[in-house]
């Protein structure tokens, strides 16, 4: 179908439009529908988008990072935390390398162990933050020195529970992406029903059309406009409801982790105003084939 069709298709024809009914069920059914699904669209889209931004957040910033534990006795442990920074300041593709102070370590327990954790008087280890740099970290290596020279260095790269995560970030962003595709296909499927409806219900005043003249191109133009424009019509409030519920969730924080951080971000927030022409275009295929379908049975 060229663009000229789809223009001409489109274009506003009085005559045509007394054809289908501005009022009725089907009307308002066209209108819901569209309506709900862009409203459950929006959500979809800010899951898939922020599930997008955490997984390439965790790829990138606990790819360059690890963690030493020292653990020893506490008479040895301040040695062997200096032997360790030792050995990590002449390992290649170790940018930088501190030991975490008891407050920081303290930040890190107080989440489950509460901030009056007495870590003086707790078998506590000592925790090592590495950066890693160019040419990149040598694990295996590292591993085999500090196990030589440091007995009590256990070093974590964040492998093991790096790449669930962010696996589990991607999995949420390709499901974003399949629900707004199973919406778009149910949107067309009720609006094709809604379509043969409106379509069936004015089988005989289709007949007299045809008597007087009228050919199935001039019919089939009057319902692919009503019902497109329902559809964008609705799509459209349930888009502004969805970006207004959107804006009412929490903002990213740190505290709250994945679940203050659903909204759009910068540009992103533009991308919800396509969903009333999709489901514009939806509804336009839906009821040009249905209608097509249609009128050829009722010949």
């Amino acid at each position: 179908m060229s663009e000229g069709t789809i223009r001409n298709l489109l274009k506003r024809d009085k005559r045509a439009d007394r054809v289908v009914p501005p009022t009725g069920y089907t009307a308002q059914l066209t209108v819901f529908v569209s309506g709900a699904m862009a409203f459950l669209a929006v959500f979809a889209l800010a899951l898939s988008l922020a599930s997008g931004r955490l997984a390439d957040r965790w790829a990138t910033e606990l790819a360059g990072a690890a963690t030493l534990r020292i653990n020893a006795p506490s008479d040895q442990l301040a040695a062997q935390t200096e032997a360790a920074l030792t050995v990590l300041s002449q390992t290649p593709g170790v940018a930088s390398a501190r030991a975490l102070t008891s407050d920081e370590q303290l930040a890190l327990l107080s989440p489950w162990f509460g901030s009056d954790l007495p870590l003086d008087t707790l078998p506590v280890p000592q925790l090592i933050e590495i950066v890693e740099g160019a040419p990149g970290l040598d694990v295996t290596g590292l591993r085999l020195r500090l196990g030589a020279e440091v007995p009590g260095a256990v070093l974590d790269d964040h492998t093991r529970w790096r790449e669930p995560l962010v696996d589990a970030a991607t999995s949420l962003r390709r499901l974003g992406w399949i629900s707004i595709l199973l919406i778009g296909v149910a949107t067309a499927a009720m609006i094709t029903l809604a379509a043969n409806a409106s379509l069936a219900a004015n089988a005989q005043i289709i007949e007299v059309l045809r008597l007087v003249g009228a050919r199935d191109r001039f019919i089939a133009s009057a319902f692919v406009r009503r019902f497109t424009y329902r559809a964008f019509f609705g799509a459209l409030v349930g888009v502004v409801l969805g970006m207004t519920g959107v804006l009412l969730l929490p903002e990213a924080s740190d505290e709250g982790g994945f679940l203050t951080g659903l909204g759009f971000q910068g540009l992103g927030w533009f991308l919800p105003l396509l969903i009333p022409l999709m489901g514009a275009a939806v509804a336009f295929l839906a009821t040009w084939t249905a209608a097509t379908r249609k009128l050829t049975e009722l010949s």
